[in-house]
């Protein structure tokens, strides 16, 4: 007699980027990239909250609320809210730089709370129409073949490096120049300014930067920045397991610790500020709305999402895992909701942060639920400003030295990418990556080139990302047409893994 036996179906396995990780794994890497992103992250409240002129205890509000939006809208991105929303990739969520411009503008031109007002109404106007738009965007899918997707990427790499030089030598958030003002010399000219039967000074007239800055590029600041850039390479060259996967993060305590021993790391906010505060929705009022001002930030996401759609490619290739047309509009629209969130709570527009992409790259690990449990760090950090002034209060150079390694790993995916691009039978490929590369190169070594462009352009030419990619999608449609094959794909996936 036979017996018929029903076999259970095969439990369904997940692959690295839906992997769980046990708690305290979790924890530990969710810090290091909230670590890796935080200098960023904070920049942006302490730069508009001057420009605003607002009080100090509005602009420690606005860090707070910054990093609670970071949070919630890394969590979106990461965990996903329906089809619609998140990509559901290991992605950190913060303020864009591309959005800092228009929203100087607007600060200088309606300082104080009603400012506020109005700059908050922009940026929810400006989420609401990224939200429509968003899938028009993510339609560009096709004209990303690994010789684009290779070019944009080593460019986003290479464009990183400078946010880790600066780092290094620059001990504060603002970056500070190599040579200041004598301190003679301007006491002199307001000592020719009280002299009478002369002609009036120009507003603009100053003495030169003579003297070199004491405070640019100090010793310390290099030397604590190579420590942790030699520890990270001693545990990544005889570090195994769990131990490789927190080489950042250890070289970031260490210097951390070797920081606060030499001075370096001042504690004095970190006693001032409060255990908890909640984070309050339109705290400035209720939200201005301009037309023409909304129409410019909408541009600005506009630029935004493109360089999203490169962040997402990379991620894509480093994580083995296919960026479909769907999952990029559902990424890019959370772009949208992300900025309109940032308005609501009285922060900023925010898209996925290139740093962290880097990190990816280097601890191998790929689970998404490592940035969600950065998300949720992020939270708590904002509803404990005590905490939150407490990893303010780590100095730049301590991240300068890892920045060189995360930062230099996002190139180096390019690189492989690129590595598997036919070069040889395909002479019109070498064109492309030389002249895309070039155009992102720009912005880095001519900062002021756009000197003489009008105002409403400067926003858009100012990212060598962008740059990059409207040169190497629009060259690479010149001379090999829109099309890409899912062999092309995988290669450029396999290269981006190293060729495991």
């Amino acid at each position: 007699m036979q017996v018929s036996t029903v076999e259970a179906p095969a439990p369904k396995v997940r692959d690295a980027v839906d992997e769980v990780l046990p708690v305290p794994r979790l924890f530990t890497l969710g810090l290091q990239h909230v670590l890796v992103m935080y200098a960023g992250a904070v920049a942006v409240p302490f730069i508009i909250g001057g420009a605003l002129k607002l009080s100090p205890q509005d602009t420690a509000f606005l860090v707070s609320a910054d990093l609670f939006a970071c949070g919630l809208v890394t969590i979106i991105q990461s965990f996903g809210a329906t089809q619609w929303f998140g990509i559901k990739l290991p992605v950190m969520m913060g303020v864009t730089f591309a959005s800092v411009s228009p929203m100087l503008a607007i600060a200088a031109g309606h300082p104080g709370q009603d400012g506020a007002r109005l700059l908050f109404g922009t940026i929810i106007g400006a989420g609401v129409v990224a939200m429509i738009i968003a899938p028009l965007v993510s339609r560009m899918i096709r004209f990303f073949p690994p010789v684009v997707t290779g070019s944009i990427i080593l460019v986003i790499g290479v464009s990183l490096m400078k946010i880790g030089i600066n780092w290094i030598f620059d001990p504060a958030v603002a970056p500070k120049t190599p040579q200041i003002v004598d301190p003679a010399n301007t006491a002199w000219l307001e000592a020719v300014k009280k002299v009478t039967g002369i002609p009036e000074i120009p507003k603009s007239f100053a003495p030169a930067a003579t003297l070199n800055n004491p405070t640019y590029a100090t010793g310390a600041a290099i030397a604590i920045s190579a420590l942790v850039l030699v520890i990270i390479l001693v545990i990544a060259r005889y570090g195994r397991g769990f131990l490789a996967n927190v080489a950042v993060l250890i070289g970031i305590i260490i210097g951390a610790i070797v920081a606060a021993i030499v001075g370096m790391m001042k504690f004095d906010n970190v006693a001032k500020a409060d255990w908890f505060a909640l984070i309050i929705p339109f705290r400035f009022g209720v939200p201005t709305f301009d037309f023409v001002m909304i129409l410019t930030m909408s541009i600005v996401m506009i630029v935004v999402m493109i360089e999203s759609t490169g962040m997402f490619l990379a991620l894509g290739e480093m994580t083995g895992r296919k960026v479909t047309q769907p999952m990029l509009s559902a990424g890019l629209r959370t772009d949208g909701l992300g900025t309109l969130i940032g308005g609501i709570f009285n922060t900023f527009p925010y898209t996925s942060f290139s740093q962290n992409v880097g990190l990816v790259g280097v601890t191998g690990v790929r689970s998404r639920f490592v940035t969600v449990t950065g998300g949720i760090i992020l939270l708590v950090l904002g509803l404990v400003p005590k905490m939150g002034a407490l990893v303010a209060a780590l100095p730049t150079a301590v991240l300068g030295g890892a920045g060189l390694v995360m930062f230099g790993m996002v190139a180096a995916t390019g690189i492989r990418i690129l590595g598997g691009v036919d070069f040889k039978t395909n002479r019109f490929n070498p064109f492309i990556v030389a002249v895309s590369v070039g155009m992102g190169m720009i912005p880095l070594v001519a900062p002021n080139f756009k000197l003489w462009m009008p105002e409403a352009i400067k926003p858009m030419v100012d990212s060598g990302i962008l740059l990059a990619a409207v040169a190497a999608v629009g060259l690479n449609f010149f001379f090999n047409g829109a099309h890409t094959t899912d062999e092309e794909i995988m290669e450029a996936a396999k290269a981006s893994d190293g060729g495991h």
